[in-house]
C-alpha cells in the first residue's frame, strides 16, 4: 500500500509582518513534527509567508515590497526547517521577483534533505484584484516510492485545464494552496470536488482561516468524496491518503462506474478542440496502454525531480507548457 500522511494547516498569516508570520509558520511545523510524528507532508494556505492581508485591508505596494527571489532568503529558511524536522514542505506561496522586476505568486515544494524539488507561478491570477503576473506551466514532483504530486494555487482550480493537466502529467493528489476572503469559496468547493472526481485524484484545498480567509478547507478523494472539511477558524486536517485507491478508481471507475482516462484514451486523439487549435487529446503515459482497462501504474522518475509540461520528458526535463 502506497500512503501519504499529510498535515493541512487552516491558519493564517500576521498581518503585513513577515517575521511574526515566519515565527508562526515555523512553531506551527514544529508542532506537527512533535504532535503527529507519522506525518510526512504539511500544506498551509496561499501566501501565508508573504503575511498578505484580507482583501479590504490589502495594501496596492505590499507585493512589491515583499517579493523576493526563489531561491532567496524566505526559501532558504524553509530549507533549514524541512531538514530539522525531516518533514515534505508546500508552504502556501510566496510573492516571488524575478530579475526583469516581474512578480509572480510562487509555490515551492521542499524535501526533508531542505531541498527545493519543484517551483510553481500561479497561472491564474485572480484578476483584476490580483497583480501578480501569470505563469505559463504546470508542475508535478514526486515523493520516492510513495507517488506524484501536482502543485496549483487557489484560483488556478476554477480552470478544468489545471486539474487535468496535472492529471495527465501522473499527479494523483493536488496540492492547492488558497487564500479565499470571498463567499464563492462554495462554488470552490464544487470545483475541488469535480476536479478531483473527473480526473481521480486527491485535492488537497488549504484556505486561509479567518480573520484573512473564511476556512472550508478540504480534503476530497479520487471519486469526488469529500473526507474532511473545516470551518472557518484555525484548524488542522491530519489525513494518510491512500494512493492506491487512484489506481483503483483509474482501473475500475469512480464507484465502480467511471473510467474517463479509458475513453480519452479509446476516442481522445480524434476530438476536434478549435480553443486548443486544433489538436486532440493524448493518451497520458502512465495509462500504460491506448485501450480501456489498461493498468494504471504512475510513471515513476528521479527521487526530488519536478517535471514540467510534458509528462513523457526526461526526469530533469523542464519542458513548459505554454498558453
Amino acid at each position: 500500500m502506497r500512503t501519504l500522511t499529510i498535515a493541512a494547516i487552516q491558519t493564517s498569516p500576521v498581518a503585513f509582518d513577515t517575521a511574526a508570520s515566519w515565527d508562526r509558520f515555523r512553531s506551527q511545523v514544529h508542532a506537527i513534527r512533535d504532535s503527529f510524528p507519522h506525518v510526512e507532508l504539511v500544506v498551509v494556505p496561499e501566501l501565508m509567508l508573504a503575511a498578505e492581508a484580507p482583501l479590504l485591508q490589502a495594501r496596492a505596494g505590499w507585493m512589491n515590497e515583499v517579493s523576493e527571489p526563489v531561491p532567496g532568503p524566505t526559501t532558504d529558511r524553509i530549507c533549514v526547517l524541512a531538514k530539522e524536522t525531516g518533514l515534505w514542505l508546500v508552504p502556501g506561496s510566496l510573492y516571488e521577483r524575478c530579475d526583469d522586476g516581474l512578480v509572480y505568486n510562487t509555490a515551492v515544494a521542499v524535501s526533508p534533505l531542505g531541498e527545493i524539488v519543484a517551483t510553481y507561478r500561479k497561472v491564474f491570477p485572480w484578476q483584476p484584484y490580483e497583480q501578480t503576473t501569470p505563469g505559463n506551466e504546470f508542475v508535478v514532483f514526486d515523493i520516492p516510492a510513495i507517488g506524484r504530486i501536482g502543485l496549483a494555487i487557489c484560483y488556478d482550480g476554477s480552470f478544468p485545464e489545471t486539474a487535468r493537466q496535472l492529471a495527465w502529467l501522473g499527479a494523483e493528489v493536488i496540492v492547492q494552496p488558497t487564500l479565499t476572503t470571498t463567499r464563492d469559496r462554495d462554488m470552490e468547493l464544487v470545483c475541488a470536488r469535480a476536479n478531483a472526481w473527473t480526473n481521480q485524484v486527491y485535492v488537497v484545498n488549504v484556505n486561509a482561516s479567518d480573520p484573512a480567509g473564511v476556512g472550508a478547507s478540504c480534503i476530497v478523494d479520487p471519486e469526488g468524496t469529500v473526507r474532511q472539511q473545516a470551518a472557518t477558524g484555525e484548524e488542522v486536517l491530519i489525513d494518510c491518503l491512500d494512493l492506491d485507491a487512484v489506481r483503483r478508481a483509474r482501473t475500475h471507475g469512480t464507484f465502480g462506474l467511471n473510467r474517463p482516462w479509458d475513453q480519452i484514451a479509446r476516442h481522445g486523439r480524434d476530438l476536434r478542440l478549435p480553443m486548443y487549435g486544433g489538436a486532440g487529446i493524448q493518451t497520458p503515459p502512465w495509462h500504460g496502454a491506448d485501450q480501456a482497462g489498461a493498468g494504471c501504474l504512475p510513471r515513476i522518475s528521479l527521487p526530488g525531480r519536478a517535471e514540467v509540461g510534458c509528462a513523457s520528458s526526461p526526469p530533469s526535463g523542464s519542458r513548459l507548457l505554454d498558453f
